[in-house]
């Protein structure tokens, strides 16, 4: 079984951190981290990480969605696994979280052990 490649996408340092560290903690991964759409982009075509974990609202142009319609709509990405992470939980974000393509639609506050074990889970289903 290969470690999954997690790509942490959040403006906020410390979300990055609890998230970093509990999947450190919970499973053999490699993790690489972005604070923006723009430098998201940059390391899913330099990296290839398997998961996305994606806020949406950050500073920039590149929101989470544009992040997830650039994986989604792209044949080198599609199979990419995104996580949406936000804030942002009404009807209508949701809907639009869908839209775009995510594979799942987490609303903040979280739980990182859950977010540990999507992770592996996703690592179960993906060497099977």
């Amino acid at each position: 079984m290969s470690k999954p490649k997690v790509l942490i996408v959040d403006d906020n340092a410390e979300i990055r951190n609890v998230l970093r560290t509990t999947l450190k903690n919970h499973v053999d991964s490699d993790v690489f981290e972005a604070k923006d759409g723009q430098e998201a982009m940059n390391l899913i075509r330099l990296k290839k990480p398997n998961i996305v974990i994606l806020d949406i609202m950050m500073p920039g142009e590149i929101d989470g969605l544009n992040v997830c319609d650039f994986i989604k709509y792209s044949a080198e990405f599609r199979s990419i696994f995104v996580v949406l992470l936000t804030a942002k939980d009404t009807k209508e974000d949701v809907f639009r979280g869908m839209e775009a393509r995510a594979n799942m639609y987490l609303t903040k506050p979280f739980s990182p052990d859950g977010l540990a074990e999507i992770v592996l889970n996703y690592n179960k289903h993906a060497s099977s």
